[in-house]
């Protein structure tokens, strides 16, 4: 069965770890090393180290130089930090419904949990998941040009007449050809810019009042909600490398951009802007960290008014340093932000070769600590899912056996999801955050978990070889950790959660064969799952092809939007959808 770029299926897992953390039951009888499943020899798509988008390998968490205790060096490509700018917990990614861009060297990361005959550990259960994109070591930092940090800029240009025009017209054409109880398109956007060969990342979608606004290559852009015009251009000096993942309540943003014009050009300059009106406001440029910890690529996260780029908080609304390096020996290699500031440590571990790591609460306007949980031995933290509730994953250093957590509010173990013999799928976008529940209206990160008040919400994997692509969503009670229920996706459609919406759940329905995709919801008490938009078939193959996609679900509005923007050349580069809009 051919499969569309980046819809294809994940690779076999790994066994879980061979001993268990201190403190807890012995392993039960288990085969250990590859376990068997439906896609049992064939090769994953991040076998190996993977080309960076400029020619250069990008750093992965578990492959990375030595760290100054003799461990490697977490790279913050699959760090966990979150991303605030979900509007549930769950995560816009190729993996649900669009392509990876063929022609981008940074491509999401597969994450398949093949759960078919677990280990139990203490109550709970351990995923065995591959394909999370280690991708090896990164150039170090060059000699760049220093990129003026003059005061404030003032956003360039005004909408052209015919942006809207352009927009309607097209988005008319599919109109006019859909059916009864199809929903309707608002508007589209095709890419503009001339991009490098190799494309460019694409950051957001953020929402100020009326205005939508992406970062894409040098361009940070806001258009109107309600018909896509351009309502203003801000330029960057640069190439955009990082961004959060979702603004300060007030509708800032910090947006990180190269510190020069070449390719191999170290990601160390931010900018803050003003998502209403397009102004820019202070620029800075971003401390490298200290020592072997300069390898690591640069995560940015916020929570509240701080905005931490590196392992440095600052006050977004003014730039001012509020917090540096916490004390004592570990490092902060990523954050999560949102409701809460989280941040992901490397401590020394005493062992050659070995990581040790911890989670801390931060206190957003200082920085001061409020509690500290350490996972056991041998495990190191793969990917924050929520930070409020608290639910990550970990994984281990010998076997690559991963497990889900959920800590109390004080940091404390809540319990561990499991129950289920299902393979979960969930992608990981490599340069950006997880995934972060509660009242913000888009997604970035990992694709295929959401994290409610009380439940956990996992995507399954559909069957290889299969006409369907059917699969089903797992529920999970946060207080015990137990299987709640699972619903299945209708019309051999692959189904993901998206976020939380009045009380249920809000999945995406990916298009398949002559079938567009969809948006539903699912009661918290489990059911078949409900339409709220049926897309019109007309727009079946383009929603398909938005390159590492992004959802958004704002004021009746859903968002299909690309994470990344690349093409074979220039005149395919100018055809391809980076949004598509779809009303009720």
């Amino acid at each position: 069965m051919t499969h569309p770029p980046g819809r294809e299926p994940p690779q076999e897992g790994f066994g879980p770890p061979q001993e268990p953390p201190q403190g807890q039951q012995p392993w039960g009888p288990q085969q250990w090393g590859p376990q068997p499943g439906p896609y049992s020899g064939r090769p994953g798509p991040y076998g190996g180290a993977q080309p960076g988008p400029y020619g250069s390998p990008q750093p992965g968490p578990y492959n990375s130089p030595p760290g100054p205790y003799g461990t490697p060096v977490p790279g913050p490509h699959n760090a966990p930090t979150v991303s605030y700018g979900s509007t549930g917990s769950g995560s816009g990614g190729s993996g649900a419904g669009g392509g990876r861009n063929p022609f981008k060297g940074k491509p999401r990361a597969t994450l398949a949990a093949v759960v078919a005959g677990l280990l139990v550990l203490g109550g709970g259960t351990w995923f065995a998941l591959s394909g999370d994109g280690d991708d090896g070591d990164r150039a170090g930092r060059e000699a760049k040009p220093k990129v003026s940090s003059s005061g404030p800029a003032a956003p360039s240009g005004s909408p052209a007449a015919g942006d809207s025009q352009d927009s309607r017209k097209e988005a008319d054409g599919f109109n006019a050809v859909r059916k009864d109880g199809e929903a309707t398109v608002e508007w589209l956007h095709t890419n503009d810019m001339d991009l490098p060969g190799v494309g460019a990342d694409s950051y957001g979608p953020w929402f100020a009042g009326d205005t939508v606004v992406k970062a894409t290559y040098r361009q940070v852009v806001g258009y109107s909600t309600t018909d896509g015009t351009k309502k203003w251009t801000f330029p960057l000096p640069a190439e955009a490398c990082v961004a959060p993942a979702a603004p300060t309540p007030d509708g800032k943003i910090v947006i990180g951009f190269k510190g020069g014009a070449s390719e191999s050009a170290a990601c160390d300059q931010m900018q803050m802007i003003d998502l209403t009106t397009g102004q820019g406001g202070w620029r800075k440029e971003i401390p490298e960290a200290p020592g072997a910890y300069s390898i690591l690529d640069v995560t940015m996260a916020i929570s509240g008014n701080t905005v931490t780029a590196g392992h440095t908080g600052y006050r977004v609304s003014d730039g001012k340093k509020l917090f540096g390096r916490p004390p004592g020996d570990c490092f902060p290699y990523a954050f999560a932000g949102g409701a809460k500031l989280i941040a992901a440590e490397d401590c020394p571990s005493g062992r050659a070769g070995k990581q040790l790591h911890q989670l801390q609460e931060l206190d957003p306007a200082t920085g001061k600590v409020k509690w500290t949980h350490r996972v056991k031995k041998d495990l190191v933290i793969d990917k924050i899912y929520s930070v409020d509730p608290l639910v990550f994953s970990v994984k281990h250093q010998e076997d690559g056996g991963r497990g889900v957590f959920v800590l109390n509010a004080d940091g404390t173990e809540r319990s561990q999801p499991s129950g289920s013999d299902d393979q979960f799928r969930m992608d990981c976008d490599d340069s950006a955050e997880g995934v972060v529940p509660g009242g913000q209206p888009t997604q970035e990160g990992c694709i295929g978990v959401v994290a409610g008040a009380s439940t956990l919400y996992m995507s399954t994997s559909y069957e290889e070889g299969s006409d369907s692509h059917a699969n089903a969503i797992v529920a999970f009670d946060l207080a015990t950790g137990k299987l709640k229920w699972r619903a299945t996706s209708p019309d051999d459609r692959m189904m993901t959660p998206v976020r939380m919406e009045g009380g249920n759940l809000l999945a995406y329905l990916a298009p398949w064969n002559d079938k567009a995709g969809g948006v539903v919801t699912i009661a918290p008490t489990g059911g078949a799952p409900r339409t709220l938009l049926r897309h019109p078939a007309s727009t079946a193959k383009i929603e398909t092809y938005v390159f590492s996609q992004k959802y958004a679900y704002v004021d009746g509005r859903f968002y299909v939007s690309a994470g990344s923007v690349g093409a074979s050349d220039d005149t395919a580069e100018k055809k391809l959808k980076t949004m598509i809009v779809f009303g009720e």
